[in-house]
């Protein structure tokens, strides 16, 4: 790999992220060999500055990071993995090491949605008494399309008035119950994604 700017002790810094939701997981370090060994192999491997050598990601967890795409920065002393994670990404046992929030915000992202998902899909493997999620899994396709499409029915209408934030709460409930109708069909985040992609292409 020509161009590539480590620093003084022979490293790149590089951050692994969520493919399909883009939430940034967690950040380490390369040396040419882990750089080489990920591009070959298709999964994330790293330098541990602490034990000084060379380490595959979820080599002992099972927690593997397989890489989707990889992009240099400007400078190219810093390398972007889009991954699939399996498993959780820190070693705390939290999905992400970002989990230590400085400044904390009530507007959203698009990261959430993909937070949403994994909500809707641990509630369908794991139903909770009272929870509405796992009620509408209990009673099955029928009644999860018949909701979306009653939501649907009621963003339209919503839709002829002036009025953004009843508009709002009417796209983020069908939105939810897309997402619970995905679920249960299978149909994750990153699929609908791809179908954007090829129509955008």
């Amino acid at each position: 790999m020509e161009n590539v700017k480590f620093d003084k002790n022979g490293l790149i810094c590089a951050i692994a992220q969520d493919c399909e939701t883009g939430e940034v997981l967690m950040q380490a370090y390369m040396n040419a060999e882990a750089l080489d060994m990920t591009l070959k192999t298709g999964y994330a491997h790293y330098y541990s500055r602490s034990r000084g050598k060379l380490w595959k990601k979820g080599e002992e967890s099972g927690h593997v990071q397989k890489v989707v795409s990889a992009t240099f920065d400007c400078d190219r002393d810093c390398i972007l993995l889009q991954i699939e994670q399996t498993g959780v990404a820190c070693h705390t046992g939290e999905r992400s090491c970002f989990h230590d929030p400085v400044v904390v915000s009530e507007q959203g992202g698009l990261t959430f949605l993909g937070e949403l998902a994994r909500v809707v899909e641990d509630r369908k493997r794991n139903p909770v008494e009272g929870s509405y999620t796992a009620y509408l899994f209990s009673r099955g396709v029928d009644k999860i399309a018949k909701k979306t499409g009653e939501e649907a029915v009621e963003v339209v209408i919503a839709s002829k008035n002036d009025d953004k934030a009843d508009l709002t709460r009417e796209i983020a409930d069908l939105t939810y119950h897309l997402l619970v109708l995905m679920e249960e069909k299978g149909v994750t985040l990153a699929d609908v994604c791809t179908e954007l992609k090829r129509r955008h292409k």
